[in-house]
């Protein structure tokens, strides 16, 4: 028995476009294609981007500095290689930002920093408080566009619950604020106001706005538009919940270019759980796959796409994958892919390799993209990695340290060649719209589901129209 697995291929870094027409502005740099060329929704936006507050009492002026900085060019500090000048927001954007009416800022009573102080559960009494104001707010709604909420460093201990309270503030007014419809930005003192790198800020913080306030920063360039991609992630709430344990279950709904941020959320009743994970009865996924086809078909004036692409963390089991073969019967071809984080499997880059010498190991890690068949339905993927092109020196490793970890996709159902599953989800690692990053070390469909799956077991009531994902950035 030989020891030795398959060699391994690379595929290059996806392009991003930014214009819907011209397919020349392409680049495999997210920031340097928005100042090139500009976002992809360039005057499809709002202008301005009306921007409503809520800050503690007599600390607005934080709020209204921190969106002057916006306009305000500044220059990397950090990560040389890759962080781009911010130029201002108007500049890389193509649209202006400005504070919404008189009637859109609010202050919490100034008693607060007291109330925060003397309470056992300070993060109730603030969580309160706060959504007190958003409420008063969402009479207003139509007269801004995004909502940000100014945290001061000192009501930090109010930010997670006790040890054994599931609580976290971020989390818990996303869910709020969702269910009304509001983009709300949090921008917290330690983290935005004093954080060192100014440009790095900027862009995040830029990036986030435009995206919730309903802008397409940029789409995959090399896609297939009749492939659709669905993220299914489950959401666990508390033991003393009068609400199902298992499972919330958010379904996500893609474009082949990334852009349909959109998913659907109810209380599945169907659940086998086995070794802490939930398995869905055929039923009730046959319920998911549907839901989420037609979400796809209201998108796309009732057609079905060729493709469909499901990724969740945990395996399918038989009934599983016969849900999902029932409801997409119509689709010519359906790839059930599990993708897996924790994996033992590590690789080194070595250079110099040839019949009479052995090489040494490189300067940079292996490379993004590589990937290593384990056989005919498994692989692993390096989705981080050294990328060439990016930056003044030849690799750029993104985070510069540590040795990268690849993911394992696992095909589960699906025939045929699957490099184009595998390329497609090294190409939505690129589509975190709240991140000013080269790419995520989680095709977008997974890492979103993490953030829908925190949020969404918080939410009172999920409803039955599809939630657009802006709201829970």
């Amino acid at each position: 028995m030989k020891s030795e697995i398959a060699p391994h291929i690379w595929l290059p870094e996806p392009k991003l476009v930014f214009h819907p027409e011209r397919a020349g502005d392409v680049e495999i740099h997210p920031l340097k294609g928005l100042l090139r060329y500009g976002p992809y929704s360039s005057g499809l936006v709002p202008d301005p981007i009306r921007v409503a507050t809520i800050a503690p009492h007599g600390e607005q002026h934080h709020l209204y500095e921190f969106m002057r900085e916006l306009h305000t060019p500044a220059r990397a500090t950090e990560r040389p290689d890759y962080l781009q000048v911010w130029p201002g927001f108007t500049q890389v954007f193509k649209v202006h930002m400005s504070a919404a009416g008189k009637g859109c800022h609010l202050e919490l009573p100034k008693e607060l920093d007291e109330e925060v102080a003397s309470s056992p559960t300070p993060y109730i009494v603030l969580a309160d408080r706060i959504v007190r104001a958003v409420q008063a707010l969402d009479a207003r709604k139509f007269e801004f566009d995004v909502l940000f909420i100014y945290l001061p460093e000192r009501w930090q201990a109010a930010f997670r619950g006790q040890k054994d309270d599931d609580f976290d503030l971020h989390d818990h007014l996303k869910a709020i604020t969702a269910a009304r419809g509001l983009p709300i930005q949090l921008v917290r003192e330690d983290k935005a106001l004093a954080y060192s790198d100014r440009a790095s800020v900027m862009w995040r913080i830029g990036l986030a706005l435009y995206a919730k306030a309903g802008g397409v920063p940029w789409k995959l360039a090399e896609a297939d538009t009749e492939t659709a991609f669905i993220g299914i992630s489950y959401a666990v709430r508390p033991v003393d919940s009068d609400r199902p344990r298992f499972v919330t279950c958010c379904s996500q709904v893609f474009d082949a270019d990334g852009a349909g941020l959109e998913f659907i959320a109810y209380d599945a009743h169907e659940v086998e759980v086995q070794r802490d994970n939930p398995f869905m009865s055929r039923t009730e996924m046959f319920r998911v796959m549907t839901r989420s086809i037609d979400l796809y078909r209201r998108r796309h004036a009732g057609r079905v796409p060729r493709k469909v692409v499901v990724h969740k963390s945990t395996e399918f089991k038989k009934d599983e994958i016969d849900g999902c073969m029932e409801a997409l019967h119509l689709c010519e071809a359906v790839d059930l892919v599990q993708v897996v984080e924790d994996v033992g499997w590590r690789g080194v880059r070595i250079d110099g390799v040839s019949s009479v010498t052995k090489g040494e190991a490189a300067n940079y890690p292996v490379a993004r993209g590589s990937l290593v068949h384990l056989g005919p339905r498994s692989a692993l993927l390096w989705m981080h990695g050294s990328v060439k092109g990016v930056g003044r020196r030849s690799d750029y490793f993104q985070g510069g340290k540590s040795t990268p970890v690849p993911i394992k996709l696992v095909r589960h159902a699906g025939h045929g060649p699957w490099d184009d599953t595998v390329r497609s989800a090294l190409a939505l690692s690129k589509m975190n719209w709240n991140n000013d990053a080269l790419y995520d070390h989680l095709p977008v469909t997974m890492s979103y589901a993490k953030v829908l799956a925190r949020v969404v077991k918080r939410m009172d009531h999920l409803g039955t129209k599809p939630y657009q994902f802006r709201f829970f950035m």
